[in-house]
């Protein structure tokens, strides 16, 4: 059967949600997805949300209704996937509690906004990261508060240059975790579409979506 996927896209036009909604929507459909790609938010929260084998909230904070979220949240917990990157699960929807849980993320900062850092491959066993090696990158360097159940793909360190009291903190930049039988899979990297076509960053969130797709 053909898997079927959600994705949606909306908030700061900075992220050019729009856009890299299209770029997660060609991915999967390179993979034989059927892919439905909206600005509706309520579409997370639809009565049928959980024929969805993956949602992808492709959004800059926002708000759902309770009822809706309550429909979104079952679905993820009945075995519909999750997924997203930068923007996507970390500030979508701040304010739900629900929402947060099963995100596993929340962003807090990024201290000297656009810089080069490192990405640190801490799992090349895994096979969303099998074969690509640590890179440098040139974006925001995403400071997050993530739920220690999540598993570890790739990290990063903070130097200390911007925010001293942060210095030679590691943090996650990709990671997978569960919501009860819902897979989850994140990564900070994508400030924009432009890097998602960066080929570590498109591949590293490919193979994260179709492993978080039921």
């Amino acid at each position: 059967m053909t898997k079927r996927a959600l994705v949606v896209w909306g908030g700061m036009e900075l992220h050019t949600p729009e856009r890299g909604a299209h770029v997660v929507r060609d991915l999967l459909e390179e993979d034989g997805f059927a892919v439905t790609v909206t600005s509706n938010y309520d579409a997370l929260g639809a009565d049928d949300v959980s024929n969805n084998d993956l949602v992808v909230p492709v959004i800059t904070d926002g708000t759902l209704a309770p009822e809706k979220m309550n429909n979104l949240i079952a679905a993820i917990r009945a075995g519909t996937g999750l997924a997203g990157y930068h923007m996507g699960l970390a500030t979508t929807f701040r304010a739900s509690v629900p929402f947060r849980y099963a995100a596993s993320v929340y962003w807090v900062q990024h201290p000297g906004n656009i810089m080069t850092y490192k990405v640190d491959v801490s799992r090349p066993d895994h096979p969303i990261m099998a074969g690509i090696e640590s890179f440098e990158h040139t974006s925001e360097q995403y400071y997050l508060n993530y739920d220690p159940a999540v598993e570890v793909l790739a990290t990063t360190t903070f130097s200390g240059e911007h925010h001293p009291w942060r210095k030679d903190v590691v943090m996650p930049v990709v990671f997978t975790t569960t919501h009860d039988k819902g897979r989850v899979f994140y990564s900070s990297l994508g400030h924009t579409a432009d890097e998602l076509e960066i080929p570590q960053i498109r591949t590293i969130l490919k193979r994260g979506l179709l492993w978080a797709s039921r």
